[in-house]
């Protein structure tokens, strides 16, 4: 094709449309998380599976399909691996087992469902983690093969602290048999969020390490891709101010006995989002604008 011709198809109406399309595509998908993700329901599921395609599709545009289903594949033997073992002997996480996806089929004694899950969230967890230390899509050099991984554990288990009272002690998703301190969740689980993380990631940066010469994404596509997976980290926080701001209120008990007041549960659930999720995402924010190394 002439350089006239490809200044014509580029230039046509139908791709003119593609992107703000796309941009408002986006935008109608986080506000619909935002407002409804919080409530589990079939619209919250249907969310749920279109946020991990999202994930996977990110992926192929940021590293390629063979190496966005690499990360696919390492997130989701590891996480399965780590919850077979959590919900069958109590370590790392404690003792739990899953209600969410019970009718589905299982790996071992997990709905399959769950490990996809973990990929939908950890895999935009990782970018907002590089943004953060201004790492490589490809980390390259060994600061950014060590480094990376334990912060990416942190900021995707700041996604778990949020989301587990709700989703576990008045969702339901899961149960804690024991209770715990936390709205009915032991503290043992956040230990095991960041042990679980931090080995998929470790096997990312490994992974992504052993290929750091293969091509990334131009600086502009590049700072793109990177601002929408922080927009889709965010959105999964801010969905827990809905619930909040609509007063939703009662009492729930946990496995244990232990009554809970939801009102309390629901505004704690925001205060620990703003000053872990959402300040997170500020922070990757201001560092991806002022950041002109593409990366």
């Amino acid at each position: 094709m002439s350089t006239q011709q490809t200044a014509k198809v580029a230039g046509s109406p139908s791709l003119r449309l593609f992107e703000p399309a796309c941009w408002l595509g986006l935008a109608v998908y986080l506000t619909l998380v935002i407002g409804f993700a919080w409530n589990p329901n079939p619209l919250a599921q249907a969310l749920a599976a279109i946020g991990i395609l999202a994930a996977l599709v990110h992926a192929a545009l940021f590293y390629g399909w063979k190496d966005g289903l690499a990360l696919f594949a390492i997130c989701v033997v590891i996480t399965f691996v780590m919850e077979n073992i959590g919900a069958t002997t109590g370590f790392p996480f404690g003792h739990y087992h899953f209600e969410v996806g019970a009718k589905l089929p299982h790996v071992g004694v997990i709905p399959v469902i769950v490990g996809p899950l973990w990929f939908g969230m950890g895999y935009f967890s990782w970018h907002v983690a590089a943004v953060l230390l201004g790492a490589d899509g490809r980390p390259g050099r060994t600061f950014e093969r060590l480094a990376l991984p334990p912060v990416a554990a942190f900021v995707m288990t700041q996604w778990d602290v949020v989301m587990e009272p709700a989703e576990s002690t008045i969702a339901k998703a899961w149960i804690w048999h024991d209770g715990g301190a936390h709205f009915g969740v032991p503290l043992s689980n956040y230990a095991g969020w960041l042990l679980t993380t931090w080995l998929f990631y470790q096997a990312f940066a490994i992974y992504l390490g052993r290929r750091a010469g293969l091509p990334v994404p131009s600086a502009t596509w590049g700072r793109t891709l990177r601002l929408v997976a922080i927009a889709f980290y965010l959105s999964s926080g801010l969905t827990h101010l809905t619930p909040w701001l609509i007063g939703q209120s009662g009492e729930v008990v946990d496995a244990a006995g232990q009554l809970w007041r939801i009102s309390d549960l629901r505004a704690t659930t925001v205060v620990i989002m703003l000053f872990t999720m959402f300040f997170t995402s500020v922070l990757a924010a201001s560092r991806l604008a002022t950041d002109r190394t593409g990366r």
